[in-house]
């Protein structure tokens, strides 16, 4: 399993940001994916969730703001960030949901 993320950045409030996570090395089609964030000083938690059928579920706080979507052809899934907030800044990791290996994740700077 490999999984490649990327597009975070420095964004002030109210802006947007789109990441992207490059997936390998399973059956992507097969497998229900996910987005974690970890911010400073505190624990990894999930953000959202896309299962093969297409069915999406998110944490309450980012529900309406966040869009998690998937590109089954190119084996990427994405994570579509609109209205942050500074405490949405964190360190955003995908994972494919039965596997324990993680990527290397990519930084989200919400801030003026």
């Amino acid at each position: 399993v490999q999984l490649v993320e990327s597009g975070g950045g420095l964004v002030q409030p109210g802006g947007s940001l789109r990441l992207s996570c490059a997936a390998s090395g399973f059956s992507f089609t097969e497998a229900i994916m996910t987005w974690h964030r970890q911010a400073p000083g505190k624990a990894r938690e999930w953000v959202a969730t896309m299962s093969p059928g297409g069915a999406t579920f998110y944490l309450d706080s980012v529900q309406g703001r966040f869009t998690i979507s998937r590109d089954d052809a190119s084996g990427t899934v994405y994570l579509e960030m609109n209205s942050l907030k500074p405490e949405n800044t964190a360190v955003y990791y995908c994972q494919e949901a039965e596997s324990t290996t993680w990527g290397q994740g990519t930084q989200v700077t919400v801030s003026s």
